[in-house]
């Protein structure tokens, strides 16, 4: 099944019962063959609460708005009362349920939202793949022909909502994990300005740069979804392409592009420019800089290691290995190390976010591949490490700068899917949210022309 947008499902949920039949379809087709091990737990009486209060509200003669009684998926990093947080891990099947919503969670809860279940991820959100060994890996439902694997760590909110199980699915990003999954399974991801959504009831990757944020349909839904785990709407401005200034690095961002990739993107690139969009090359010359500013160790693997680091030496052998084996240089490193890594980033931050003053974002593909077949990658460590470098490579650059980016599809009809990423320094959310509307319609545009 699909489901369409936010503003198509308001158009026709209009009376009494849609919601629940609607997530009845929702839970039917969660048990199909396609949906295997898209959740690792439904949360169907919780769900069908919502679905009924929405009908309710239309048979009082009442308006629904938003996301009331339509079902989200809540990636499994965070809290939800009465559930065990297993964040993809089998070492935390024996924790107790927790005892309250996380922040966003409540937020959703709040606005009426049908909490469908736990999505999967990658074991402890450590992936741009989404290859999970515990609890089995969704498959992107792009190709029929060849399992592909959904990108990560956020892999089962990306196949949810890919599915139409979900008109949202609730992630987190830290290096890229709702971008790399929403372009590789053709959707709209949004990593919010980390500051602007709470992380309290999340299970941590790495305290400096995980951001609460979701995935949908369309750029209008994220912006919709956005407000409600932030608690307030962006004041997003009306714009046009026509005018926009849209930096194009040069260093490290349009390397080793996937021939597919290459022409979807600079197909893109022209149709922005007859638009009227100044597409500037721009060295960034800074970007080479991150590499060695993330060492020693890096900021994720130094923060897992603080929460990790009792299991990883008594309980190593029930991680899945890849994931451990990312975890384990944060073992060692110093304070001092670690206090140099801060400083060294924040003066980054500052020139980079110099260099992009006068561009309205600055703008390349979300990740230079296509989603790679399953198999190999389950097969192989070097193919696996190969392409999760590479998924996470251009993705990571706005998480570095604690930015704000968009992952838009940018692919013909009958292509796999191809990103496009939109993205910008810390709190120009709202500037953001308005260059990519416009580009999400001369995109359009430029498909159905």
């Amino acid at each position: 099944m699909s489901l369409p947008t936010l503003s198509e499902l308001r158009r026709t949920l209009v009376t009494p019962g849609c919601h629940e039949a609607l997530l009845d379809q929702v839970l039917a087709a969660a048990q199909a063959p396609d949906a295997a091990h898209v959740f690792t737990a439904l949360f169907v009486d919780a769900a069908r609460t919502a679905a009924r209060a929405a009908d309710a509200l239309l048979a009082q003669g009442l308006p629904c708005e938003g996301l009331a009684g339509l079902p989200v998926s809540v990636k499994g990093l965070f809290d939800v009362a009465g559930q065990v947080t297993l964040a993809g891990s089998r070492l935390r099947r024996g924790e107790p349920p927790a005892l309250q919503d996380a922040a966003v969670v409540a937020r959703l809860r709040a606005a009426g939202a049908a909490l469908l279940g736990h999505s999967n991820l990658t074991e402890f959100a450590f992936s741009g793949v989404g290859i999970n060994p515990h609890h089995g890996t969704p498959v992107n439902p792009c190709d029929t022909r060849v399992a592909r694997i959904p990108g990560g760590s956020s892999s089962g909110a990306a196949v949810s909502v890919a599915l139409g199980l979900a008109v949202a699915g609730l992630g987190s990003d830290t290096g890229g994990s709702i971008r790399v999954p929403a372009a590789l399974c053709g959707l709209v991801g949004f990593k919010n300005t980390a500051a602007r959504t709470p992380l309290a009831g999340a299970f941590p990757l790495s305290f400096t740069l995980d951001t609460a944020c979701a995935m949908t349909r369309c750029v209008a839904d994220c912006i919709t979804v956005d407000a409600v785990l932030a608690g307030a709407p962006l004041a997003v401005p009306a714009r046009g392409v026509a005018g926009l200034r849209l930096a194009l690095p040069q260093t490290l961002l349009l390397d080793a592009l996937e021939p597919a990739v290459a022409r979807a993107f600079e197909r893109a690139l022209s149709q922005l420019a007859a638009a009227g969009a100044q597409i500037v090359p721009l060295a960034l010359k800074e970007f080479d800089e991150i590499a060695q500013i993330n060492q020693p160790g890096g900021f994720s693997a130094v923060e897992a290691w603080a929460t990790h680091c009792a299991d990883m030496q008594a309980r190593r052998a029930e991680f899945d290995p890849r994931v451990a084996s990312r975890i384990a240089p944060g073992e060692g490193v110093s304070a001092a190390d670690y206090i140099v890594m801060v400083q060294r980033r924040r003066d980054w931050i500052a020139r980079v976010s110099a260099r992009l003053a006068g561009f309205d974002a600055y703008i390349c593909p979300t990740v230079p591949l296509l989603a790679p077949p399953l198999q190999p990658l389950l097969d192989s460590d070097e193919a696996f490490f190969t392409a999760n470098r590479l998924l996470l490579r251009n993705t990571f650059t706005t998480n570095f700068l604690d930015g704000c980016a968009f992952s838009l599809p940018c692919q013909a009809v009958g292509e796999l899917p191809v990103g496009l990423m939109l993205a910008a320094p810390a709190g120009h959310d709202a500037a953001l949210a308005g260059v990519a509307l416009a580009v999400e319609a001369a995109l359009a545009a430029g498909r159905a022309g």
